[in-house]
């Protein structure tokens, strides 16, 4: 299992350097790769802030990514609900791992808008359990 970084993600989704996004094709789509939290962390932040792509278009392509056969994540459904969460909140990627994490664990915190998503999936789990 080949851990991949930040560099070869974003070389194979923004196609920048042809000859680096090449290589990275070649690994992204015939290894087996793992994708910590960490680099997804820092995939989203380059994204956003270096090259302006949109949350929306961020989430896609990343979820396009990880679900590839050769791709692994720590935690698939976690990352998956980040990634929703994401799309629609205006949090930081981390803190969106943070409120997909509540759905299982007590997640606890001072950030007044990492609570008000905390609350609204607590809400959410409420719903679906009466």
């Amino acid at each position: 299992m080949i851990r991949i970084d930040t560099n070869y993600i974003i070389r194979y989704l923004v196609n920048d350097n042809i000859e680096m996004a090449d290589i990275a094709e070649e690994i992204l789509t015939t290894k087996d790769v793992f994708i910590s939290n960490e680099i997804l962390a820092e995939v989203v932040y380059v994204l956003l802030g270096v090259y302006k792509i949109s949350r929306v278009d961020i989430s896609n392509q990343l979820l396009e990514l990880i679900n590839f056969y050769n791709i692994f994540v720590s935690n698939y459904e976690v990352i998956k609900k980040s990634f929703e969460i994401f799309k629609t909140k205006n949090l930081d990627f981390v803190d969106c791992l943070l409120c997909a994490y509540s759905n299982n664990d007590e997640i606890i915190t001072f950030d007044k808008k990492l609570n008000k998503c905390i609350s609204s999936i607590k809400a959410c789990q409420v719903g679906v359990e009466e």
